[in-house]
């Protein structure tokens, strides 16, 4: 049975955040420096509104998020990311492994705590908080240090169900916060898990990024399925087919 991806947002947010006299808390479960954008220090975040069965995390970060890391406030997450990043002279900075805008004013905040110390900091999202949230891509316009990177899950409405099992319509939400983050002029770009597409879907995927924007669809990147344990098991269990994979050690630079 399919499930609405923005009440299921939501409710994982009633599960991964809460308030505090510091303001909004939200649960982490590690900080650490990492491969990507040719490194970066990630807070890797608890809770994701989508349950994509090619996922890279645990079962438990999956399916469990109210069992699994612990809350911190933005200024403590905000110090812990920059303190790594200053001992590995890295200056980029990320949330990733949970949907990091879900706890909007967390991040909200996260990014005031952030405001002139030199880093930059990118946001990978699914989109869907910022389709359904008509206000968020415009709060984000006053930091003009963030790039967010909207992670589509496939080409089409039929393949983000596929994908996702989430009702098909989840997926016009995310172009839709493409189309929300151009009109705030805030730097973003798309991305496609591609790697169970059909044939000519990326070429479709194109032309309704075109019709947006012309730069989103130069800009698309394609990603490739990248074959961590979970990941096979999971794709095993749901039967799905791929067309192209890599094993942890052998990830293209193209990819990285």
């Amino acid at each position: 049975m399919t499930y609405d991806p923005v009440e299921r947002h939501l409710a994982v947010e009633r599960l991964v955040t809460r308030e505090s006299p510091e303001g909004q808390e939200k649960k982490y479960y590690r900080v650490r420096a990492a491969r990507w954008y040719g490194g970066c220090v990630t807070a890797d975040a608890v809770g994701c509104g989508l349950s994509c069965k090619f996922c890279w995390v645990s079962d438990a970060l999956l399916y469990h998020p109210n069992k699994v890391g612990r809350f911190y406030t933005a200024e403590e997450i905000a110090e812990a990311l920059t303190t790594v990043a200053r001992r590995r002279r890295l200056k980029q900075l990320r949330v990733s492994s949970g949907e990091p805008t879900i706890g909007k004013p967390h991040l909200l905040q996260l990014l005031n705590h952030l405001h002139g110390s030199g880093f930059n900091f990118i946001v990978e999202t699914n989109g869907i908080p910022i389709g359904y949230d008509e206000d968020y891509a415009s709060d984000l316009t006053p930091h003009k240090f963030i790039h967010v990177r909207v992670s589509l899950k496939g080409c089409s409405e039929e393949e983000f169900q596929l994908l996702t099992g989430a009702k098909p319509e989840g997926f016009k939400l995310q172009l839709k916060a493409l189309r929300n983050l151009k009109s705030a002029g805030v730097s973003c770009h798309p991305s496609v898990m591609a790697s169970f597409s059909e044939k000519g879907s990326l070429r479709r995927l194109a032309e309704r990024l075109s019709e947006i924007s012309p730069d989103l669809a130069e800009e698309l990147e394609v990603e490739e399925l990248i074959l961590y344990p979970p990941v096979v098991r999971r794709i095993r269990r749901a039967g799905l087919q791929y067309t192209v994979a890599h094993a942890p050690d052998r990830v293209p630079p193209t990819q990285v």
